[in-house]
């Protein structure tokens, strides 16, 4: 098992056996039997899979908080801005407090963890669409995240998280690892890092990835990088990371994609014939009609920028900002 972790002083990409990225999970997509029902909701992906590159660290709120396994199920009831815990059967029940009391220690441990999985259609651990219900048992039109997810993300807006029914679709899937491993590289190589030129080596290699996510982004960045003298060190990487992780929460879009791989393809208007660039240039429309995935282009215009290249475009994350193995870019 083996983890991209760049660390020489060109940029370039290493590889390590040393470390897994610490990501965290909720138990019964592990396996464990935490469920309301006693049972639990295994993610073979995550587990035979990401557990190659991820060190998963788990957590159930709910067993946290004391209740049983099985339990009677939960549900969100109330203000939608400010939902209630209770249980489905006996709503005059209110278990909020003692359900934010058993993750709330917890939630201040978390700062070393470089993303989390949370499970679907929970009350305390979904990310997204769970439902909240009104006193008539009707639930509002306005959904939210589970009690637990909503706190981590309020916590740690920068997290990447995701839910893992989501993680079937290839590009949410794509775009949460991407997330994970930025946020891993960010932290062990800039953000305890003291010197500015880390961080631009950094941008150096994902300017890139960047264009690829929003065009705005790559504007706004590289402005804050050509006015880095008017503030703090430590505050122009706060807002840096803020905006890189912000441009990376949207996957990347067909468009954008093909827009950054003819910026590459001009590196090699010098070094390689017109008639190659015509054909790296066919294949990138390719991708674009849709007639082939992301990593035919990608392959065919890194074989030659590997052997007529700058260093400088050879070092680019874009190639490779996530373990190929993983073989995410054969499903974009």
């Amino acid at each position: 098992m083996k983890i991209m972790t760049p660390q020489n002083t060109d940029g370039q990409t290493t590889e390590t056996s040393e470390r897994r990225i610490s990501v965290g999970i909720s138990s019964c997509l592990l396996g464990d039997n935490v469920r309301f029902n006693g049972g639990h909701s295994h993610s073979s992906y995550c587990t035979k899979t990401l557990s190659q590159y991820f060190q998963f660290e788990k957590f159930c709120p709910e067993v946290a908080a004391g209740f049983s396994t099985p339990r009677p199920t939960l549900r969100l009831i109330g203000d939608p801005n400010a939902p209630k815990m209770v249980y489905t059967k006996d709503s005059d029940t209110d278990v909020t407090e003692t359900f934010v009391e058993g993750y709330r220690e917890h939630l201040t441990t978390l700062d070393h963890l470089d993303g989390y999985i949370v499970m679907k259609n929970s009350p305390s651990c979904g990310m997204e669409r769970i439902k909240i219900y009104q006193e008539n048992g009707h639930p509002h039109m306005q959904r939210t995240a589970g009690l637990f997810t909503q706190a981590l993300m309020d916590k740690y807006p920068l997290l990447p998280v995701e839910e893992d029914g989501r993680l079937n679709d290839p590009a949410l899937r794509e775009n949460f690892i991407l997330r994970v491993f930025a946020h891993h590289e960010f932290r062990h190589q800039v953000a305890t890092s003291d010197n500015f030129h880390d961080l631009l080596q950094f941008h150096s290699r994902y300017k890139y990835l960047v264009m690829a996510h929003s065009q705005s982004a790559y504007k706004n960045i590289g402005r804050l990088l050509s006015n880095a003298k008017k503030q703090p060190l430590h505050t122009l990487k706060e807002i840096y990371f803020a905006e890189l992780m912000q441009a990376f929460k949207q996957p990347a879009s067909r468009k954008n994609h093909c827009n950054v791989l003819m910026h590459l393809l001009g590196y090699l208007k010098r070094s390689v014939s017109g008639g190659i660039r015509q054909d790296i240039e066919s294949v990138i429309h390719q991708y674009r009609r849709g007639e082939v995935t992301l990593i035919t282009p990608v392959t065919l215009l890194r074989h030659y920028l590997n052997q007529y290249g700058s260093e400088y475009v050879k070092s680019q994350r874009y190639f490779e900002p996530y373990p190929a193995a993983l073989g995410i870019r054969s499903n974009l």
